[in-house]
């Protein structure tokens, strides 16, 4: 529960008066249940017993009739605004929620983004934001307006009724439903996790199989992914009828409660009844009063039932929202002679170095190309350059004089091992990185990488529909479009031919002729366009 303190706090400071309008009004629906039941089982009883007693004519039955109306009136009112504010807060905060988490994700550094460019990662924190609509509405209001309903139906049996009948109201209640929660919070709060787990691992099956059916279809595993996908399916729909299993048991449970309080209620008015101390229709007023304890209880297990996902949602949004933001750049000194110089620069992975000390100067115009075995650490000392992560130790200095890091960014082009592409047209993918590029630009520099293709062209979701030469191109001409003073490259000519790969390098010397280019190669295609090869 400690988990989700913290985002009803932040949920009730943002819609506090939307929230308590509709917990008072929670309140009031229960009551009116309450006294709705209670009110006709005394109308009854005690109509019945004036018109044994002779004396029906004289028993006025319009102030109770009107009493029930009222109750019956008032309580659809109270449920109909109650759901329109509760509802109406839950999805402004959850709103607000979506908002501040990816701002926190946007300001949170490098390492913490890069774990979650995953679909599986995105589909999680959707289904946790998601789980916490329930927060207010199935958990908290619930147990507030329930607990609140039973203190005033029980001071209320205590005035009407018998302080005996008051005292096992509460009692039994607060009893029954402590143990109901002792017994089924921990078995469904554990296979409310698995539940959403095996609902996770069925979006992402499902996800994957769309993604790749091409590639299962060539190599003949086209069937087996599919039964993979519907194994998914069976395991998610078992761990779901699981938990509603549980919910349907504590359900029952709560049943059994409100038999037991009813009992209990009706023993001890039926002796007081006997003992001269309250009356018939009084008793039946108290024992329809416990019969209406049913719907203050029944809604208990359902959130005994989303506890676990909700409480396992909060504890994995928890640290992203509180991510500490990633710290600007350190102001970068000029190098001597303008382009790029590395001194004494060891980068490495958990603290461990992957490259002797670095020194390296990439002067204004010159191509050096950085040439080495798979994993010795190229990647690596192009993402520390960037400032995409920090080098362990040693110096970068960049350009004709101190840079912060927004003049940085406007003169650092880096082309990624893996780059991104979004939905859209090839227009808005260049415009990412030049919202201002025009469109006699855009296509100078699509030309420089030999990418003669439309501007309005459309591509699906990463880009699809480009073949992986031409994703690659395109990322290398958003890479290119702000004509930046150094440009890191890492394998560029990546599923290229031989002629195109030497055309986009040219390509790339011709728009930039005053770049210092550094280039992490594989190919020797790279390696005879560059001036130097500095091998590792």
């Amino acid at each position: 529960m400690s988990a989700l303190i913290p985002f009803f706090t932040t949920m009730w400071r943002d819609q506090r008066w939307a929230l308590l309008r509709g917990l008072l009004l929670s309140l009031v629906v229960l009551l009116a249940g309450v006294g709705l039941l209670g009110l006709s089982g005394w109308f009854v009883t005690a109509a019945g017993i004036a018109g044994l007693a002779g004396a029906g004519a004289m028993f006025d039955v319009f102030r109770p009739g009107a009493g029930v109306r009222f109750l019956a009136l008032g309580r659809t009112a109270a449920r109909y605004g109650e759901r329109l504010l509760t509802h109406d807060a839950t999805l402004r905060v959850l709103a607000d929620w979506r908002v501040r988490l990816l701002g926190a994700l946007t300001a949170a550094p490098f390492a913490v983004q890069a774990r979650l460019r995953g679909g599986v990662a995105l589909n999680r924190i959707t289904s946790d934001v998601d789980a916490l609509d329930s927060l207010a509405i199935r958990l908290v209001f619930p147990m507030l307006a329930g607990l609140g309903s039973v203190l005033i139906a029980a001071l209320l049996m205590w005035w009407l009724v018998l302080p005996a009948v008051a005292l096992w109201l509460l009692i039994s209640t607060l009893a029954g439903v402590g143990l109901t929660v002792l017994a089924f919070a921990g078995p469904a709060s554990r296979q409310a996790e698995r539940a959403e787990a095996a609902r996770q691992s069925l979006r992402a099956g499902m996800i994957d199989h769309l993604r790749g059916r091409l590639l299962l279809v060539v190599e003949g595993r086209l069937p087996r992914a599919r039964d993979r996908v519907l194994e998914h399916d069976r395991q998610a729909r078992q761990a779901v009828l699981r938990l509603a299993g549980i919910e349907i048991a504590a359900d029952a449970a709560m049943q059994l409660l409100t038999t037991v309080i009813a009992a209990g209620t009706l023993l001890i008015a039926g002796y007081g009844v006997l003992d001269g101390r309250i009356g018939a229709a009084q008793a039946a007023l108290a024992f329809f009063a416990a019969l209406a304890m049913a719907e203050i209880l029944m809604p208990l297990s359902r959130a005994i039932a989303e506890l676990g996902r909700m409480r396992g949602a909060a504890a994995r949004l928890t640290p992203l929202m509180q991510a500490q933001p990633r710290q600007p750049l350190p102001a970068v000194p000029a190098a001597p002679r303008g382009g790029l110089v590395l001194r004494q620069m060891v980068v490495g992975r958990d603290d461990r170095p992957l490259l002797s000390p670095v020194n390296l100067h990439v002067r204004p115009g010159e191509t050096v190309a950085l040439v080495g075995r798979s994993g010795v650490g190229k990647t690596t000392l192009l993402d520390a350059i960037a400032g995409l992560s920090a080098p362990l130790s040693g110096q970068i200095c960049m350009g004709g004089g101190m840079q912060d890091e927004a003049t940085l960014r406007q003169s650092l082009g880096y082309l990624t091992q893996r780059p991104a592409l979004t939905s859209g047209c090839i227009a808005d993918t260049l415009r990412l990185a030049d919202p201002e590029a025009t469109d006699q630009q855009m296509t100078q520099v699509l030309q420089a990488v030999s990418l003669p293709l439309p501007l309005d062209r459309l591509l699906g979701e990463a880009g699809q529909g480009l073949s992986g030469g031409e994703a690659r191109r395109l990322a290398l001409a958003r890479a290119l479009i702000r004509k930046p003073e150094i440009l890191l490259l890492d394998e560029p000519t990546e599923g290229l031919d031989a002629a195109t790969a030497t055309a986009v390098l040219g390509g790339i010397r011709a728009y930039l002729p005053d770049a210092a280019v550094l280039i992490a190669s594989h190919r020797q295609a790279e390696r005879r366009a560059a001036d130097r090869v500095v091998e590792f």
